[in-house]
């Protein structure tokens, strides 16, 4: 069996590209904007950056975003 390298970025950027066409198809056909949700509990610096970059490929995407922002001490069940 011979290994295969696998351009990352080049995949990644396909299947954006995938979602963003499948996401237009959805609007043009029945309306419908999907999204992206994300409950963030606390300040944590590396959790910030990881929703950031989901919230800014998710609107080039052509979703709906929405952050949901949480104080560290929320309860579980809230």
């Amino acid at each position: 069996m011979v290994a295969q390298i696998i351009d990352g970025k080049a995949f990644a950027a396909k299947v954006r590209e995938q979602v963003a066409t499948h996401v237009a198809g959805l609007k043009a056909g029945h309306g419908i904007v999907p999204g992206l949700a994300v409950v963030l509990v606390g300040q944590d610096p590396a959790s910030q950056v990881y929703v950031k970059n989901k919230g800014v490929q998710t609107v080039a995407a052509g979703m709906a975003s929405f952050e949901h922002k949480l104080d560290a001490a929320t309860p579980e069940a809230e």
